[in-house]
């Protein structure tokens, strides 16, 4: 009997352009091993977060920069993905509407592109052209307040936006207001319109920073940056509605040096929740009750590395990828699928300042 063959799946690696970048790194990922082979670069400056089509032709990045064509602004850049070579070519850039922008999403029906602006405390919305390339931004939202920290949080600092599995409501997640903005994005597509209610707060100094859905849509995961912890929220799907219902530590309690938080995903079977500390250089493990959507502690694993800004699970759910930034290094772990538990499987490769895993299956 002749084995099944199993399909490459490319990796692409966002980074800041400083130690020798050249902006997006392309590997082919071998989801029977976890092995990472080298494929080629695109040239991009800051590209700090990457984000895919939904047909998979087309890869989107933001260029976390504070100038562009002489205005206060980042950008956003669209690249055609060529599928048999994984390789990628500039389509066209817009301004992001903010400056540094810091993450990027694209709408499951892959009509709009949405950015959050962390220095300006904006978020935007991009309609996609036909060709996948990026048209000029249809809604800007410019979010109001502060917090309690006078150094980080004297200003809004949009860090991330993400949609819920229905395409309904966009999550921007900010860590100079305490606050996750909620959007109804599903009546007038293309604009940002605040839903009812229109966001959830959560303990001063937190610092929001990453957002993640659980499969079944029921429960969400907010990774708290300056706070340490991470929030259990009760998702209800017809309104949007977020509303805590536990927060765990990110760090283990004799942990005393510092730390912030960065990345955060959930396995695809829903069952482990996966976040990366900065500082105590780890990946914190919680098991996810289904009944209920709580955390329970499993484990820490250190990432090898240092500074692990961005993880990624593979398509299978199988390897998990941390990029860790000051080391300049990606290091594959394989995923217990009974326990979550992450063991090192001795593949690792050198990127100048990683900061974005991203998996495509062509």
């Amino acid at each position: 009997m002749t084995a099944t063959p199993v399909p490459s799946v490319f990796a692409y690696i966002g980074t800041y352009s400083r130690r020798g970048s050249e902006g997006i790194y392309v590997y082919r990922f071998d989801p029977a091993t976890g092995a990472l082979v080298p494929l080629g670069t695109a040239a991009a400056d800051n590209p700090s977060y990457l984000a895919l089509h939904p047909e998979g032709d087309v890869l989107y990045a933001v260029n976390e920069l504070g100038q562009f064509q002489g205005q206060p602004t980042g950008a956003v850049s669209a690249f055609a993905l060529h599928k048999e070579s994984g390789l990628l070519t500039l389509l066209n850039q817009q301004p992001s509407q903010g400056a540094a922008p810091a993450h990027i999403t694209v709408d499951r029906a892959g009509r709009y592109v949405y950015v959050a602006n962390y220095s300006s405390g904006t978020a935007a919305v991009f309609p996609i052209e036909d060709d996948g390339s990026l048209g000029s931004a249809t809604d800007v939202v410019q979010h109001q307040g502060s917090g309690p920290d006078p150094r980080r949080q004297q200003q809004p600092h949009a860090h991330s936006i993400n949609l819920d599995p229905a395409n309904r409501f966009a999550y921007v997640a900010d860590l100079g207001i305490d606050k996750v903005m909620i959007y109804d994005v599903a009546t007038a597509p293309g604009e940002l319109r605040p839903a009812t209610p229109s966001y959830v707060e959560v303990e001063g100094g937190s610092g929001p920073r990453h957002f993640a859905f659980h499969p079944s849509g029921q429960y969400a995961y907010l990774i708290n940056e300056m706070g340490n912890t991470i929030v259990t929220l009760d998702h209800v799907l017809e309104t949007g509605a977020l509303t805590p219902i536990q927060t765990v530590p990110t760090l283990p309690e004799d942990f005393d040096g510092e730390n912030t938080t960065a990345d955060i995903h959930v396995l695809p079977t829903g069952n482990f929740l996966y976040g990366s500390n900065r500082g105590h250089d780890s990946i914190v493990i919680y098991a996810i009750d289904q009944e209920d959507g709580t955390l329970t502690y499993m484990d820490h694993t250190p990432t090898r590395g240092q500074t692990p800004r961005n993880f990624a699970i593979d398509p299978t759910g199988t390897y998990l990828v941390a990029a860790n930034q000051d080391s300049d290094n990606l290091v594959v772990f394989h995923i217990d699928p009974d326990t979550g538990v992450l063991s090192p499987t001795g593949h690792e490769v050198s990127v100048p300042m990683p900061v974005c895993v991203r998996f495509l299956v062509p």
